[in-house]
């Protein structure tokens, strides 16, 4: 009696809510999907607040059910041109929900035009809104498509998730890409739910995760109890939907939980190589001064060869040092005293990776007379020899390349970074070999954001190396979350990661998404860790992101199964 009674306080406070949230008209409505979207960026790093999901999402399904309402139905207006309306409306909620979630989730590209602000200032607020805007358009042809499909009941979320998702996949590819703050990246706030990336990738985790969130929406806002009894259904049948998902999220919870429970505790692989990565906590401010090259050199070498409580007699022959993106302000392949104090510093046998700049002259021009840039990673021995090269193949718009570059240089835009022009573009992803070890999948900043862009097709590394410099971004949300999808990479690939980024923040990360270490943000320091053994390829490293077509194919199997004749 008891239990029955708190279920039907459940359902009064649920469907008074619900009403409430579906009734909004007009410019209350659009504020409310804002609220939510701006909202719903607690859930991802640093907060990792996952439960405000719980809320926001159903207020999404919520308004989307508001445009179906009674009020819908205008005397003397013909199905088709409720149908546009619907849609404008479904359109107009999800881009201010997606406004107000990529307002607030990527506020911190801001910061990156504050570093030479006398140049750059005046576009921050252009940037901060108008890509916010851009990427909102997104969401708002996603929730446009799922109130085509509003199915009853659960259903009606099931379209929410697939429509979502494809977008969100979408996002990720049109016009290069930017799958930045996926829906899925609130499970990296436990360890336990991030594993299932290795079976479905990123994308997959978003799909599950809206079905999950989004569950405590399931009645209809516009039936009442008695409307609920009237069609034989009781109280507790219409709340099994939440509750089932609650349900789900622990068995989710508990399948992770057993995977890491199997997982060898020994982080370190059978050829026990050992790793440094430096971070020398440069401002980005101070990084490109001609006059700050040799102190900034001599930071590099004094933090790759000093002893730590981890390494007290220092590097060894089997030690490889990471340095950051762009670690010296200086072509490395052309500047062969620095090549030689490398080789200074290094002990036989060791090696060093590091981000750099690489110029290549023109093929018809003068050798000396640089006409193609590359931002690029070296690996250079103990003898101070290059032996490996690796050129960023995904460049990051207005940062690295600027599209349409000579119309817009014409009217006073410039790319961030200090080469004129923009980088070329290299091959990849690759494998690239380093002597005496295992190999490595090299990547350079925001390249590891792109998870079908991790491996080399048929040639599978021993693990994977990040370099970058997220100092651009300050002290913001940016180089955390920037963190956590290195760790679901991670986990969709079965490989460890060794992560260096100028300010901050160098992780060793190992194949379950686990960090074993790192250095704070805005802190000089370095990182000597063995490094960590690779897993068999997952579910995901095999297939990619057809895992996470398949969930699509089903979700839409079941629109398609239970739609009104």
């Amino acid at each position: 009696m008891a239990l029955d009674s708190g279920l039907t306080a459940l359902f009064s406070a649920l469907e008074r809510i619900a009403r409430e949230v579906a009734l909004l008209r007009s410019w209350r409505r659009l504020l409310a999907a804002f609220v939510a979207g701006s909202l719903s960026v607690l859930a991802l790093p640093p907060i990792h607040f996952l439960p405000i999901l719980f809320v926001t999402f159903p207020v999404l399904v919520w308004l989307l059910d508001g445009l179906g309402g009674p009020a819908a139905m205008v005397l003397g207006e013909d199905a088709a041109a409720i149908r546009r309306r619907v849609l404008r409306g479904g359109a107009a909620i999800g881009w201010w929900f997606g406004f107000g979630y990529f307002l607030f989730g990527l506020h911190w590209i801001g910061y990156a035009f504050m570093v030479e602000a006398e140049k750059f200032a005046i576009f921050m607020p252009f940037a901060v809104t108008l890509l916010p805007a851009g990427l909102a358009i997104f969401t708002g042809l996603a929730t446009a498509l799922a109130r085509t499909f509003w199915l009853p009941g659960y259903l009606r979320i099931v379209s929410l998730a697939v429509s979502w998702c494809i977008f969100e996949w979408l996002r990720g590819h049109v016009l290069t890409g930017f799958p930045w703050n996926l829906v899925g990246e609130s499970f990296t706030a436990s360890l336990a739910l991030m594993q299932w990336a290795a079976l479905v990738g990123a994308y997959g985790l978003s799909f599950i995760a809206i079905l999950i969130v989004a569950a405590p929406a399931f009645f209809d806002p516009h039936a009442r109890a008695a409307d609920i009894h009237s069609v034989g259904l009781s109280i507790r049948e219409v709340l099994v939907a939440p509750f089932a998902a609650l349900v789900a999220l622990a068995l989710l919870w508990a399948g992770g939980t057993l995977r890491l429970a199997a997982a060898e505790t020994h982080p370190a692989g059978a050829d026990d190589v050992m790793l440094r990565i430096v971070q020398p906590n440069i401002p980005q401010t101070e990084k490109w001064k001609s006059e700050s090259r040799i102190a900034i050199l001599g930071e590099f070498l004094r933090l790759s060869a000093e002893p730590t409580p981890a390494a007290p007699t220092g590097l060894g022959p089997r030690s490889i040092v990471i340095w950051p993106e762009s670690a010296l302000a200086i072509f490395l392949a052309r500047e062969p005293y620095v090549l030689s104090a490398i080789s200074r510093t290094l002990p036989p046998g060791a090696l060093l990776i590091t981000g750099s700049v690489r110029g290549e002259p023109a093929p018809d021009g003068p050798p000396d007379t640089l006409k193609r840039f590359y931002n690029s990673l070296y690996v250079v021995n103990s003898a101070g020899q290059i032996v490996g090269t690796y050129d960023k193949f995904h460049l990051v718009p207005f940062g690295e390349y600027l599209p349409y570059h000579r119309w817009l240089e014409s009217i006073g835009l410039h790319k961030l970074t200090k080469l004129q022009g923009s980088f070329d573009v290299g091959p990849g992803p690759v494998t690239l070999p380093l002597p005496g070890r295992p190999s490595i999948s090299p990547l350079i900043c925001y390249e590891i954001i792109f998870p079908e862009e991790i491996v080399a097709a048929g040639k599978r590394p021993g693990w994977i190396v990040n370099v970058t410099n997220d100092a651009w971004f300050g002290s913001s949300s940016g180089p955390y979350q920037h963190l956590s999808q290195v760790r679901l990479r991670a986990v969709e690939q079965g490989l460890p990661i060794a992560r260096a980024a100028n300010t901050g923040i160098s992780a060793v990360i190992d194949s379950y998404g686990r960090v074993l270490a790192q250095r704070p943000l805005n802190t000089e320091g370095v990182i000597d860790m063995a490094l960590p053994r690779a897993l068999s390829p997952t579910l995901y490293a095999q297939f990619g992101d057809w895992t996470f077509a398949v969930l699509l194919l089903v979700g839409i199997g079941l629109l398609v199964a239970f739609r009104p004749r």
